[in-house]
């Protein structure tokens, strides 16, 4: 026959050994979730400076493209002086 007595100590260890199992898990993914959020707020910093950075070079290749145009009507008119000075000679 089965002691009452042993069998409440047997159920007692295992549910000690359960909560103790389930503690450590817990702290596991615990660690596993805090070094996702670290991870998280690395990648919206990185973000967030592309972000600013793409918009710099944005800025910069609008700029430049300005440039570039006035230049080129400017190299158009020079030519247009030279062909215009050519046919008067």
């Amino acid at each position: 026959m089965i002691d009452s007595a042993e069998t409440r100590d047997y159920i007692g260890r295992m549910a000690d050994n359960m909560n103790s199992t389930f503690e450590h898990e817990l702290k596991r993914l615990e660690k596993r979730v805090d070094a996702l959020v670290r991870v998280c707020d690395q990648l919206q910093d990185e973000n967030r400076s592309l972000k600013q950075r793409q918009d710099v070079l944005t800025s910069e290749r609008a700029n430049l493209l300005q440039k570039n145009e006035q230049v080129r009507a400017r190299v158009e008119a020079m030519i247009g002086r030279l062909k215009a000075m050519e046919q008067g000679s």
